[in-house]
């Protein structure tokens, strides 16, 4: 049986966070992969600003050299919005001898109760919360929490930095950081 933990997100633009989250739980829960999964829609905020292709192609040079991780694009290859439940009924198919972990920030434990056939995703997979600044790791449901390092970096800061003309040196990295200049990403938004 393979053990595969997914992170899941608009990866708008993938930072070094991503990256940590995912080895952490990784190590923690003796994972043999990490599958990043960009997400075409996501239904629980807007529209991401970058396109799909470039978000997975940021995602697979943010995660080069580590191979324990790739890209999974159901999502993106399946347009609209993505719901978990749909996209892990599919992955439950494809990979009838794999285990799953979806790992999720704490802000997304507690919108759990909201997520589409919640208590049927939970006969699919394991939930794996790591703590995010601002929320608690609580919810009714059953969730394996994994610490990880608080590091309070966001794509929506470096977006915003972007904006401003302003560094963010570490904060992606350098492949990432390359590809955002020159697509002129996020510039000018």
């Amino acid at each position: 049986m393979k053990h595969v933990g997914i992170l899941g997100g608009t990866f708008d633009p993938p930072h070094i966070g991503h990256l940590i989250i995912a080895e952490e739980v990784r190590n923690a829960m003796s994972l043999d992969e990490i599958w990043f999964m960009p997400s075409h829609e996501p239904p629980h905020k807007q529209n991401a600003v970058a396109d799909a292709s470039d978000r997975a192609e940021m995602t697979e040079r943010a995660i080069a050299g580590n191979p324990y991780f790739s890209v999974q694009t159901i999502e993106v290859n399946r347009l609209g919005k993505s719901y978990t439940f749909d996209t892990m009924k599919l992955l439950k198919e494809e990979h009838p001898d794999t285990n799953f972990y979806f790992i999720i920030g704490a802000d997304m434990v507690e919108y759990l109760p909201h997520w589409k056939h919640v208590d049927e995703l939970m006969d699919m997979l394991t939930f794996v919360g790591v703590k995010r600044g601002g929320y608690a790791l609580e919810s009714e449901y059953p969730v394996t929490e994994v610490d990880v390092p608080l590091i309070e970096i966001s794509s929506t800061e470096i977006k915003k930095r972007l904006t401003q003309n302003k560094s963010i040196k570490y904060m992606v990295l350098e492949t990432v950081e390359t590809y955002l200049k020159e697509k002129h990403l996020y510039e000018g938004r």
